[in-house]
């Protein structure tokens, strides 16, 4: 792997990153501390241990950053 495509790729990490722990302050902000369900985690689902785990799911940080508007707009 080049030089130009390992800073790009922790640039992407970095990023990342940076958009979750924008939509973890966002959510914090409007009192979102247990989220709703996109699906659940099939490995919880199958555990005789603990409770089912819910899967938020994945999304690009432009996504989760759209989030993050939303909900800081829905606080004020």
């Amino acid at each position: 792997m080049g030089t130009a495509s390992q800073r790009a790729t922790v640039e992407a990490i970095a990023d990342a990153k940076a958009a979750r722990d924008e939509l973890r302050q966002a959510l914090t902000e409007v009192d979102v501390l247990l989220l709703p369900s996109l699906g659940l985690d099939a490995v919880s689902l199958a555990s005789a241990y603990g409770p089912v785990l819910v899967d938020l799911g994945r999304c690009r940080p432009d996504v989760a950053r759209r989030l993050a508007s939303v909900l800081r707009g829905c606080a004020g």
